[in-house]
């Protein structure tokens, strides 16, 4: 057993020290994610958590994409995903009953107050909540609080200002 753990903890060194070697010059997905955006959560059993760091980017024209972490540090962990869906792409795809339970109007918790766009002047930041207000938003709770490590439990909270609607108004 010894041995097999000493191969183990050589062969994640050796991974890791080769990370250093990649070109730069690659592109990958996780980059330019460069959106940075923070706010709170409210999970399924009403308590707020958060506020958590977005790391956003466009991956569709209506759709942008977003690593959710504890923190700013860079060896947080992530915890979450998100996804920004323009409304009229949404509120078709998905039931009333999908939606209620499961997505948030971002024009209304960018009304709340409680987002923050960061590391871009006011104008940009402005301009980039203003985008966002004209989407949904999804949230894929990965890494139970408070537990060690993801175990596979996946919890969807949403906005801390989220009310749930009679009817999905589609934009024109």
């Amino acid at each position: 057993m010894k041995k097999k753990l000493t191969l183990i903890t050589s062969l994640g060194a050796a991974t890791l020290a080769l990370a250093p070697l990649a070109s730069s010059e690659a592109q990958t997905p996780a980059e330019g994610f460069n959106i940075h955006v923070v706010a709170p959560h409210r999970h399924e059993d009403g308590t707020e958590h958060g506020p958590y760091h977005h790391y956003c980017k466009q991956i569709k024209p209506e759709i942008l994409q977003c690593m959710i972490f504890l923190s700013a540090d860079p060896n947080a962990e992530l915890v979450e995903i998100e996804y920004f869906i323009d409304k009229k792409l949404a509120r078709t795809n998905v039931t009333l009953e999908q939606w209620n339970k499961h997505f948030h109007d971002h024009k209304e918790e960018i009304a709340s107050g409680r987002v923050q766009v960061l590391d871009v002047p006011p104008e940009k930041a402005k301009e980039i909540a203003e985008a966002a207000s004209k989407t949904d938003g999804i949230i894929f709770h990965l890494w139970p609080v408070g537990k060690k490590i993801p175990n596979g439990e996946v919890m969807f909270p949403t906005a801390v200002s989220h009310k749930p609607v009679a009817k999905l108004e589609v934009p024109e």
